[in-house]
């Protein structure tokens, strides 16, 4: 080693010593010293405190992995770029149960640990507030599930021929390494390899498929910023019609084992049902349609899975279905392009997509959205609030049907062409973003002339039931 070669050596060093003891490091810009810290281990959710990680904004995902189904068998590399919002000496990933053989950031192998469920990474130097960083993590093992006493299971699920892999508030994080919380949006390709045969299905437009020695490689892109929960991957005997719906294109699938006469009739009006949707909420937000349709008797819900939502059997065994596709359809709008800024939010999800229902009913020849809205004003337990439910209450009925009741409450008293233009209003300038309760009253306030906070305060968080409009 020469000693200009050893100089630098220890200049590296004693960089990598400071940002990972979080004192001051090197000079920066102007001669003034630098402090590097540690990213927090949670994003800072009132209802899940260790949700996602601090110091930093993930840009973009991308994926690429292998799935065996007959050994469960995850493995492969997730390329993460972000940008520092501090100045960092490690920062940490979620990430459940996987075994990690190496991190690079920047090229250079780093440092990482597991804490629990969180992937501690320690870069060679400290990465300075505002730079972009690239991080590579190899990982792979089985995949599993996250459980909640209070909000049920999600994650990674083995099935007969395939998987699934769903799950709201989290999910995410049991098959890829992720800042896991809506906050931290981001662009995604992924591209899953499976044996050839088996449907590899994910979020956003297809990129084709290839096959070689027995595996075939599908390939998704979400160009459109996407909350992580929002991600999915369904692996398995699907039959998948594509095509394209307003010059955009569209995948469907169900189950192979299901008749083609249960849930096949209600994907068929997918398109349809955003089209009409587009006419109360403004452009549909995305590059591509879809939906999928499992056998799985564990999956006994649907979730908004952007663009591409994943239904449960048993949706379609009451009834026609399109109901629950009209719901999903309108998180697209709301939920997907304009997120929540924290989970006690949810009704700014939950409400609106539960109102699309009642209005795609009237629309399609059904009972109005004033009867159902009159039904259930009569049997709601008004001492639930909506607006801020409790960790445990985020899929409470106060969140779902007293949310759609606000929104209805709040349409009678703005009058339609105020409300519609509220709604367009908020999802254009929203789009692509995060919200909170407080911006839709003042968006809502400007829109429609009137001050409504105290609606909002009775509507929301009342304990008692509001007087009709």
């Amino acid at each position: 080693m020469t000693t200009r070669t050893a100089r630098a050596a220890g200049a590296a060093a004693l960089v990598a010593v400071l940002a990972t003891s979080g004192c001051t490091g090197l000079p920066g810009a102007g001669g003034t010293p630098v402090t590097f810290e540690a990213g927090a281990d949670g994003i800072g959710d009132p209802y899940f405190p260790t949700y996602g990680n601090g110091g930093y904004d993930v840009v973009s995902y991308g994926l690429k992995l292998r799935y065996d189904p007959a050994g469960d068998q995850l493995g492969g590399t997730a390329t993460i770029t972000a940008t520092a919002t501090a100045d960092l000496s490690r920062f940490n990933l979620d990430l459940v149960g996987l075994t990690v053989s190496e991190v690079t950031v920047d090229g250079t192998v780093a440092g990482h640990a597991r804490e629990g469920d969180e992937l501690v990474i320690t870069p060679e130097s400290g990465l300075r507030r505002d730079s972009r960083f690239v991080v590579e993590v190899d990982y792979a093992g089985t995949p599993g599930t996250v459980r909640s006493p209070d909000l049920g299971e999600g994650g990674f699920i083995n099935t007969d021929d395939g998987a699934i892999a769903l799950g709201q508030p989290e999910s995410a994080s049991t098959w890829f390494p992720v800042n896991d919380h809506p906050l931290d949006k981001a662009t995604y390709d992924i591209e899953i390899t499976v044996p050839e045969g088996l449907s590899a299905l994910s979020n956003g437009v297809p990129g084709g498929t290839s096959t070689a020695d027995g595996w075939t490689t599908w390939k998704w892109s979400e160009r459109a910023p996407m909350a992580s929960y929002l991600t999915t991957l369904v692996i398995g005997d699907y039959r998948v019609s594509s095509g394209t719906h307003a010059g955009k294109p569209i995948v469907t699938a169900v189950a192979a084992e299901l008749p083609t006469t249960y849930a096949d009739p209600a994907m068929a009006r997918t398109g349809e049902i955003a089209d009409y949707l587009a006419t109360l909420f403004g452009p549909y937000p995305f590059d591509s349609y879809g939906g999928i349709v499992v056998a799985d008797s564990r999956i006994g819900y649907a979730l908004e899975t952007q663009s591409r939502p994943v239904y449960g059997p048993s949706f379609f065994r009451r009834d026609t279905g399109e109901w629950v596709v009209a719901h999903e359809l309108a998180h697209q709008w709301f939920g997907d392009s304009v997120s929540i800024h924290h989970w006690r939010d949810i009704w700014l999800n939950e409400g609106f997509a539960s109102y699309a229902e009642w209005l795609w009913e009237e629309h399609d020849g059904g009972r109005t959205a004033q009867a159902n809205f009159a039904d259930e004003y009569a049997q709601t337990d008004w001492s639930q609030p909506t607006g801020d439910p409790g960790r445990s209450g985020i899929f409470s009925r106060a969140v779902y049907k007293r949310g759609a009741l606000t929104v209805h409450a709040l349409r009678r008293t703005v009058g339609d062409d105020a409300f519609f233009r509220l709604l367009k209003t908020w999802t254009a300038e929203k789009r692509d973003g995060n919200a909170t309760t407080a911006e839709f009253v003042a968006v809502a306030e400007r829109v429609t002339g009137k001050s409504l906070r105290p609606f909002f305060d009775d509507w929301l968080y009342g304990t008692t039931a509001p007087p009709v409009p």
